[in-house]
């Protein structure tokens, strides 16, 4: 008997369709940018979260954003502005929520 094997993309693109997933998988992306300003790894994260509620395609119908430029930005093929990040996320049903840092986490970003 032969196993099936799905890929991890597919998987975790399945598992981001649960609301409860997608929240929690955002506040990890967000809390790993935060650490290590590492924009293309955030945009692949936005990028699941965009094929798991329909595409590229949806998400741009639903932020008024081009298409093409949306892929791009989620491709890491350019960087986003603020203003598109957060269209994307507001897009994906989502928003920031500021958290207090604590005053070692403050001290250790600012050196």
């Amino acid at each position: 008997m032969t196993r099936k094997y799905l890929k991890f993309t597919d998987y975790l693109v399945e598992k981001l369709k649960n609301p409860t997933e997608a929240e929690a998988f955002l506040d990890a992306a967000t809390t790993a940018y935060e650490e290590d300003g590492d924009t293309a790894s955030f945009m692949l994260a936005l990028r699941y979260l965009t094929e798991a509620q329909g595409g590229v395609r949806a998400l741009s119908e639903r932020t008024h954003l081009d298409r093409k430029n949306l892929y791009k930005v989620l491709t890491g093929k350019t960087k986003p502005g603020l203003a598109t990040t957060m269209s994307i996320i507001k897009g994906l049903g989502f928003h920031l929520v500021p958290k207090v840092m604590r005053r070692e986490h403050i001290r250790s970003n600012l050196n």
